[in-house]
């Protein structure tokens, strides 16, 4: 939130997102982690001077590396971040890193737009791909 006397922006926004991956290599998630990052901010229109907080949830299968730590050798460096792992649910898509980026921004809520990857679009069909 922006201070008196500041011109930043005063709405925080959440944008969600999800990427599927193949299978758990450090090296795919380097790859799509930022793609995923990248694409939710372009989206959205927004940049990283943006972005207040990432918090990304990974299935169980994922073990190779925290999806943070791609997220920063991406380019993300500045931004906190948060893992955790999701619950095991029976019949839930394997692979799956899901993310929430708080962002200041003042586009409001019906405009933003929520980027869902590869086979994780099954999560969100009520979104266009």
């Amino acid at each position: 939130m922006g201070s008196p006397g500041n011109s930043a922006k005063s709405s925080v926004r959440a944008v969600r997102g999800a990427v599927q991956l193949t299978g758990d290599s450090a090296a795919e998630m380097d790859r799509e982690i930022p793609a995923l990052l990248n694409q939710m901010l372009e989206s959205n229109q927004a940049d990283s001077s943006d972005v207040i907080s990432v918090f990304f949830t990974v299935t169980d299968d994922l073990t190779a590396q925290f999806p943070a730590t791609s997220a920063r050798k991406g380019g993300w460096g500045e931004v906190p971040m948060m893992c955790a792992v999701e619950i095991a649910v029976p019949g839930s898509l394997p692979r799956v890193v899901r993310v929430m980026v708080h962002l200041e921004s003042e586009r409001p809520r019906e405009q933003i737009r929520h980027v869902y990857r590869g086979g994780a679009q099954a999560l969100r069909p009520d979104l266009p791909s």
